[in-house]
């Protein structure tokens, strides 16, 4: 009954009341971490190569990943089984949103059926030609991929404005010099973070001669956050925003440093990138490697 319709159950009467919009946001993140976590075991090795059994997995494509086809595609096969499982949730959730402009067809029940939904598009994912698929949606991918750092980046300072405000308030409120006090503290913690990545990215990821996109990068992204950090602190930035402040532009810095150190680490230049897959070398190498690599730094950080 509560998955199949929009009558309670009594098994339902223990947990606590929430509003029908509040479960639907929660039901459907539920999917999206199902989706996540099917990602993560299509990438382990010993799925990736019962993933050989499926038909026309690696039949007529001319690139894989954007890498040319010298490259054995059956080291790719989990990163493909990947690519069509985001297909599958991004079709799944773009139909909902779909439905969901008219609050007539907005439907917050039959959540058995949903899933059964999410399941055939999955299941029909796998079964589509490769040809051009991998390639058009890995470009697709990189549209998406840099529309959802601007997201999260306007999620990320609103939520550093919205801490900070609490903290400001609380410590107007009590007269506490701790609320202040923390507030440095979290704010410089950011910064030695920040510090230190840099320092890292510069010693891992590039040469003293060579890797030049790499210090480059490195560099102007530095120069742009301690611009940030200069402008939030500026007496007409305050007298706009008066709690605008280094908390802001420390977790920005921060989340900078990481979207830095994930580019430096698709560098396909093994001297310029240490946690460069064995795959993308050569096949003699491969032959003696496991299929992929997958529990690496970059994509645990990711990950979380």
């Amino acid at each position: 009954s509560c998955l199949c319709g929009s009558a309670p159950c009594l098994l339902c009467g223990c947990c606590p009341s929430a509003k029908n919009s509040t479960v639907s946001r929660l039901l459907f993140t539920f999917f999206l971490f199902l989706g996540t976590l099917v990602s993560i075991i299509m990438i382990i090795p010993g799925v990736e190569k019962e993933l050989h059994k499926l038909p026309g997995f690696c039949e007529g494509s001319g690139s894989v990943l954007g890498v040319q086809t010298h490259v054995d595609c059956g080291s790719f096969l989990g990163h493909k089984a990947v690519y069509r499982m985001g297909f599958a949730m991004a079709a799944f959730f773009f139909l909902f949103a779909a439905i969901m402009v008219c609050p007539l067809l907005s439907s917050r029940s039959f959540w058995f059926f949903k899933f059964l939904v999410l399941v055939g598009i999955t299941v029909g994912a796998f079964y589509i030609p490769d040809g051009a698929f991998t390639s058009v949606w890995f470009y697709i991918g990189v549209v998406g991929s840099f529309l959802f750092i601007l997201i999260q980046l306007v999620l990320l300072i609103d939520f550093a404005h919205s801490w900070s405000q609490l903290w400001l308030r609380n410590a107007g409120e009590s007269n506490a010099k701790g609320w202040y006090a923390a507030l440095c503290v979290v704010t410089f913690i950011f910064y030695a973070t920040s510090i230190a990545a840099v320092a890292l990215l510069y010693v891992y990821y590039t040469k003293p001669e060579g890797c030049t996109e790499g210090k480059v990068l490195i560099s102007i992204n530095l120069i742009l956050c301690l611009i940030v950090s200069a402008v939030s602190i500026l007496p007409k930035i305050q007298d706009a925003q008066p709690h605008s402040g280094l908390l802001q532009a420390s977790l920005i810095t921060l989340y900078t440093i990481y979207v830095t150190w994930s580019a430096l680490a698709n560098v396909p230049t093994q001297t310029c990138n240490p946690t460069l897959l064995v795959r993308n070398s050569t096949v003699s190498v491969m032959a003696t490697q496991p299929l992929t690599t997958w529990w690496d730094a970059p994509s645990i950080v990711g990950l979380i």
